[in-house]
């Protein structure tokens, strides 16, 4: 393997002929920070040579000795040309025209953009996207976005699951700073555990993703670039308040310490101790919860030698208690005097990034990464014990240059990943071996051909060796074509392949009196096999002019086929049954999203999705309970015009619809624990209203389900918890009702 690494490496750079520029385009925002400006035209003077900066500002041209003129363009900027002279890295800040504000405005960056360029179907939400809602966390930065279904997991815990494609979020990679992280024993909690406030963007990769994070990908890749030292504010404080009894502080502290050193203290703390019980069941609508959370960043920079490397190391504690409100942990736990439950999960990790960037040859770049977390979750559900311990570690180092020319790009190396798994279960039967240790190294390359105008491919390819799964292939392949002007059609193909961690990922099924079980197929991990899944994708992207107003709309089809699934059937409602799949599983999604400026500053997002997701199981093929088969999305946003200093008002407006979800078949349950086979449509709305006094201050006042929809007795048999039929998981819509919140930001930049 090291052999054939090392000789593509010399392959490349005996290859390599064309040279490049690269830079990045800045403007000042209205915090007075420089930040990367997103669709900047870059082209050579007189030629047809030219490109359009990403979602960072970044951008890469060829260079010939004839080009020495670059010119650099954006709406309501001033036009620059740089004379170049020799291939050299470009840091450039454009200055705004003193045009009316109005046109400034109408030209402002997104804060939400699908990439037109990039062979693979990105969406890119910034820091200004997260801001349209309290943003407590990472699961709920995704309320604005048609493509992520954010749901409560179960009737007590108070976690929200998120689902893409159809699928829940095991079968989504979930990254920070590109390391998987969100994976293992942190599945069902993690999103809980990233703040919103530390993210300063999201990437969502619909389909297969790329071959160079890992295996694993099925549904798509998700990963979030967290705030830098350098770049965000000196000091920011965000002061939130709910009235369902929560209230949370997040504070950042950054310091340039030397020229190229730089450091931030980021902590966030959140605790809810007040007891709710709105629908009258004797449990709380919402868990007693304390989390506290440090991060400490350091960041450095040395552009003379292309080097760039972070270290970060974050240390959480978070604590939740369920139950009926009457519940004491001191002299009920483990009882049966009164049901409750607690989960006290504490995490470390430690991980670093080391980027370099050949200021001799352009386009060579190595970027290497580490990351080591130790995860401790101590939990009981009544009289259900689940606890784990998960140590992971994780490296990887990749190579990227060019092959004969700028329009080849490649990428290749190696990952090695390590995890220590320590269950313990107080259900299942010592039979069942649920310690485990998984190592698995791999290597990949992946190709990317862009002919500068209308097409673009992403050839991937990786080969794995892990101790569990054996040796076995993941290919990739994405394409980009350029129909006509201001279109893009993508299509994607991709295999993924993942162990299933049932415990870690279905931990609601201990909040039920259901028996698990267990069918051994003789597979190695919990005497089953790995799931093996194909993703197919289509889209259509075509942006557009309407009464000289931008907009864009965009066509989805995407299909997941399981080959090899473990399934969970819940179709027993005394019962939750593992077993290898038998027969077909699929996932089929359809979306339409429609993206408008109305009129100055006012921009509407439009959705709808269509489901269509069955599984065999042994009583038959069946819809997956609880997935929706029709989704209706809206949100509107409006910002005014900035006066005196900076004062402006912000208003964003969400709108969800849901239709009926399939029910697991209860018939077989008493008539009184009998559910309907279809949930009832649930639609919520969402508001948020922000004034902006200064850069440095803003207040922010939000509703949550401002319409009051709350389901009708989510708990099934809440009066006897320790019978047979108690069930906490059948959760189709909102339990707690409407949730209204005040907050606060103030930031010295």
């Amino acid at each position: 393997m090291k052999q054939i690494i090392l000789i593509l490496l010399l392959f490349s750079h005996c290859l390599f002929s064309q040279e490049k520029i690269e830079g990045i385009i800045l403007e000042t925002n209205s915090s007075l920070q420089e930040i990367g400006l997103l669709g900047v035209n870059v082209h050579w003077l007189n030629t047809a040579i030219g490109t359009v900066s990403d979602i960072d500002g970044k951008f890469t041209i060829p260079y010939k000795k004839e080009y020495n003129k670059l010119v650099i363009s954006y709406v309501g900027f001033k036009t620059d040309t740089l004379t170049i002279n020799h291939p050299q890295k470009v840091t450039h800040l454009l200055t705004r025209t003193n045009m009316l504000d109005e046109v400034v405005l109408e030209n402002r960056k997104s804060t939400s953009t699908v990439s037109f360029l990039n062979s693979m179907n990105i969406i890119n939400m910034s820091s200004d996207e997260l801001l349209k809602q309290a943003c407590c966390s990472l699961c709920e930065s995704f309320e604005t976005n048609p493509s992520i279904d954010v749901n409560f997991a179960d009737a007590i815990t108070g976690t929200r699951q998120i689902k893409m494609l159809g699928l829940t979020s095991p079968y989504i990679l979930f990254g920070i700073e590109s390391v998987p992280t969100i994976r293992g024993a942190s599945q069902a909690y993690g999103l809980s555990f990233i703040p919103g406030t530390w993210v300063e963007s999201i990437q969502i990769t619909k389909g297969a993703g790329s071959v160079v994070y890992g295996f694993e990908s099925i549904a798509g890749q998700i990963n979030a670039k967290l705030q830098k030292p350098l770049s965000d504010s000196k000091l920011f404080i965000n002061v939130y308040g709910s009235n369902d009894g929560r209230f949370e502080l997040n504070t950042h502290i950054n310091t340039k310490v030397t020229n190229k050193w730089s450091t931030g203290l980021y902590v966030h703390g959140n605790f809810r101790n007040e007891k709710f019980d709105k629908n009258n069941d004797t449990f709380l609508d919402a868990p007693l919860a304390k989390q506290l959370n440090l991060m400490n960043r350091w960041q450095y920079v040395n552009l003379e030698k292309g080097i760039v490397s972070f270290l970060n190391l974050r240390v959480l504690n978070d604590k939740k208690q369920m139950g009926q409100t009457n519940f004491n942990p001191e002299t009920d736990k483990l009882t049966t005097n009164v049901w409750g439950s607690e989960i006290d999960t504490k995490r470390i990790e430690f991980s670093g990034k080391l980027s370099y960037e050949n200021p001799e040859v352009p386009h060579q770049n190595i970027d290497t990464q580490v990351a080591f977390s130790n995860y401790e979750q101590e939990s009981y559900f009544g009289l259900n014990v689940y606890n784990i311990t998960h140590k992971s570690f994780y490296s990887t180092a990749i190579y990227s240059s060019i092959l004969v020319d700028s329009r080849h790009n490649f990428k290749t190396g190696i990952n090695y990943m390590y995890d220590e798994y320590k269950e313990a279960v107080v259900q299942i039967s010592d039979n069942f071996n649920l310690n485990r240790i998984e190592n698995s190294i791999g290597a990949f390359f992946e190709y990317n051909f862009d002919d500068m105008n209308n097409f673009n491919l992403t050839a991937g390819l990786r080969v794995d060796s892990n101790n569990l799964l054996g040796t076995f292939i993941t290919p990739r392949l994405h394409m980009r074509y350029i129909p006509w002007e201001k279109a893009a059609i993508k299509a994607s193909i991709g295999r993924g392949k993942r162990i299933a961690n049932i415990f870690a990922e279905n931990q609601n099924i201990f909040a039920t009196s259901r028996t698990i079980e267990i069918f051994n197929d003789g597979g190695k991990i919990y005497g089953l096999n790995p799931e093996i899944a194909w993703n197919f994708g289509l889209s259509f992207i075509q942006a557009f002019n309407l009464f000289e107003r931008k907009g864009d709309f965009t066509i989805d089809f995407y299909r997941t086929d399981f080959k090899r699934q473990v399934v969970l059937d819940w179709e027993n409602p005394l019962e939750a049954n593992f077993y290898d799949l038998e027969g077909g599983s699929y996932a089929n999604n359809f979306q339409v999203e429609f993206n408008y400026s109305v009129f100055k500053s006012f921009n509407l997002r439009l959705a709808y999705k269509y489901y269509d997701v069955e599984t065999q199981y042994k009583e038959g093929k069946l819809e997956k309970p609880l997935v929706p088969k029709q989704r209706v999305f809206a949100n509107a946003s409006y910002e005014t015009s900035k006066i005196n200093n900076n004062s402006q008002w912000k208003f964003d407006f969400t709108y969800n619809w849901l239709g009926k979800q399939r029910f697991p078949d209860t018939s077989s349950s008493p008539i009184q624990y009998q559910l309907p086979e279809y949930s009832p449509t649930v639609g919520t709305i969402n508001a948020q209203v922000t004034k902006v006094f200064s850069p440095k201050f803003e207040v922010y006042l939000g509703g949550e389900n401002i319409t009051n929809v709350k389901q009708d007795k989510p708990i099934i048999n809440a009066e006897n918890p320790f019978g047979p039929y108690f069930d906490t998981t059948m959760v189709y819509g909102p339990i707690f009702g409407s949730n209204y919140y005040l907050g606060l930001r103030y930031r010295i930049n």
